[in-house]
């Protein structure tokens, strides 16, 4: 069987009845230096962010959120999940780390389950559903033949409790994936060669991809289970196709669209948690360069284009991050005093393998510079990460401190900022299985 990408949650439900009250974000935390989880928590009450989701209940973060009136979905970390095959142990694991923080009506858990406010689900990749290549349109969508009696037994049990079925769709992966994908499609402002279904013309993949989920529903007998886009989002860097420009453009038209639903759920505000806060500098890249680069605000909670949360079109910079603290104003460059720069190629790659030097690729933000401007983008980089200390700056003889700033273009040599005590945690690793609100049966993959 096909491993499905998924982890377990658990979700405070809220109606949504606009944009605003339906759209959240995604606050991911593998980074190196992270913001304070309070100045976070301000950023999004800021921005009129009203839902979060976070990968665990880790504690700064809880008690950064609790009595913000900020709805929070969070995930079951994996090394918990066997000790909480035990009823009493996952009880347990629910008041430790969701009922002791003051959440709007978070004591609603009581000892028969979850309550009306707290709901569990899965979210899952749009892997599970596809059209048949000889009908490739949304209303033939049905779930994969080689999961297709667990997705059902799944989708019932969510059809039972309450919960939402939450998808992740992720347009920019299928250009990414896909030489030859029409790059308009990926897009809300139209396209020469729209899709047909049944006289409904599907102008954008995120809208087919949607449908095709509805109808997978629909054969199942489960066709108005409610469904919440779980990642939705556009890199900035990192790949040719991943830049500022296109990402305005596509939440531009994402956000707007929301309100109008899609062909086969018309007129239905589409609840969205946006991928994702702020960039990670220390994601893995397996997927692609341009995993560290997902974020609405730059790694130190700065905005990075005009998007409007509303969906009215009414784009703006959103409201930055406040107080934050920097490092001092130097960086690490080569050396000018260096002549001999043998060792100079090996010494680059020492430092990208330690620090982030995504933004070097073909086609990324800082691609144009020369081979001694690449050198000390790769030299500050790692100085950063390391905090600045001096010996960081040495690389051999081959580097030295500098007060002079070298960004330029879209090119930007960072400084980074003061690391909280939160800073980086290594990122949960393997598939995180489903446990329904920690308090009910078990779904095993």
């Amino acid at each position: 069987m096909a491993a499905c990408r998924i982890f377990a949650c658990l979700l405070l439900l809220g109606l949504s009845c606009s944009v605003a009250d339906g759209l959240g974000v995604n606050w991911g935390t593998i980074a190196t230096h992270r913001l304070p989880p309070k100045t976070v928590a301000q950023l999004l009450q800021d921005n009129g962010i009203k839902k979060a989701k976070i990968f665990d209940a880790e504690e700064t973060s809880m008690k950064a959120l609790a009595g913000t009136g900020i709805e929070v979905m969070i995930a079951i970390p994996n090394d918990m999940l066997a000790m909480m095959n035990d009823y009493d142990a996952a009880k347990e694991w629910v008041k430790k780390n969701v009922t002791r923080y003051n959440f709007d009506k978070g004591n609603a858990l009581n000892e028969a389950g979850v309550g009306d406010t707290i709901k569990a689900t899965i979210p899952l990749n749009a892997d599970v559903y596809d059209s048949p290549r000889s009908n490739p349109v949304p209303s033939a969508g049905k779930f994969r033949p080689d999961i297709g009696d667990l997705m059902t037994q799944i989708v019932e049990f969510f059809s039972q409790h309450g919960a939402p079925f939450i998808v992740n769709i992720y347009p920019f992966l299928s250009l990414y994936g896909h030489s030859d994908f029409p790059i308009d499609y990926a897009f809300f402002d139209g396209t020469s060669n729209p899709v047909l279904d049944k006289g409904v013309e599907y102008t954008n993949v995120f809208d087919a991809n949607f449908d095709t989920l509805v109808s997978a529903l629909k054969k199942v007998g489960f066709g108005d289970l409610p469904i919440v886009v779980g990642e939705v989002g556009w890199p900035t860097d990192g790949d040719v196709n991943a830049n500022v420009t296109m990402a305005e453009r596509f939440y531009a038209g994402l956000l707007k669209r929301l309100a109008a639903g899609t062909p086969l759920r018309p007129n239905a505000t589409i609840e969205v948690y946006l991928f994702g806060l702020m960039d990670e500098d220390a994601k893995s890249v397996a997927p692609g360069n341009f995993e560290r680069h997902w974020g609405l605000f730059t790694y130190d909670g700065q905005p990075k284009f005009p998007v409007d949360l509303s969906g009215k079109g009414q784009n703006k910079l959103l409201v930055g991050a406040k107080d934050v603290e920097y490092l001092p104003r130097k960086w690490c460059a080569v050396n000018p005093s260096a002549t001999d720069l043998s060792k100079l190629a090996d010494n680059v790659k020492y430092a990208c393998a330690h620090a982030d030097c995504t933004s070097l690729g073909d086609g990324c933000s800082c691609s144009g510079l020369d081979a001694r401007s690449n050198a000390s983008y790769a030299f500050n980089v790692y100085f950063q990460t390391q905090n600045q200390k001096d010996e960081s700056c040495d690389f051999q003889g081959l580097a030295a401190v500098t007060t002079q700033n070298m960004s330029h273009g879209t090119c930007n040599f960072t400084i980074q900022i003061v690391p909280s005590a939160s800073s980086f945690r290594r990122p949960q690793l393997g598939v995180l299985l489903s446990a329904i609100a920690g308090l009910l049966s078990w779904i095993y993959f």
